[in-house]
């Protein structure tokens, strides 16, 4: 086992273990974005969890760890064209109130946005 620090995510092994989770994540949000679109409207599993995973690989990306995966930044930019027009599509049957639909759109567009910035950086490095 390779180490190159004392940090829990600074030897072979833990890179290993965290480019099997990144890819997990990544996996999870092709396979939702592949499938039906009925399973990424906003009150759905999927309608959730790809923001979330979104989010959650974000947050590995900037903490600089060996070992984490990042999908191309023109996939990540078809990912939210597809997402963003079911979101846009379904949202106002749920009622939701304007402030709540506006602020929330934000979000995604941001997750989406600074997922791909992240993979353009680390790809310029």
């Amino acid at each position: 086992m390779g180490d190159w620090g004392t940090g829990n995510f600074e030897n072979d092994t833990a890179a290993d273990h965290l480019s099997i989770l990144t890819d997990r994540l990544i996996t999870e949000v092709a396979d939702a974005m592949a499938g039906d679109p009925v399973e990424i409207e906003p009150d759905e599993y999927w309608g959730v969890a790809v923001p979330a995973n979104l989010e959650l690989l974000s947050l590995l990306a900037r903490q600089g760890y060996a070992g984490a995966s990042l999908p191309e930044a023109d996939v990540v930019e078809g990912w939210k064209k597809t997402y963003m027009a079911v979101w846009e599509g379904y949202i106002d049957e749920l009622e939701v109130s304007s402030g709540y639909k506006d602020k929330r759109r934000a979000v995604l567009i941001r997750t989406f946005d600074e997922l791909a910035a992240l993979q353009r950086k680390q790809n310029s490095d």
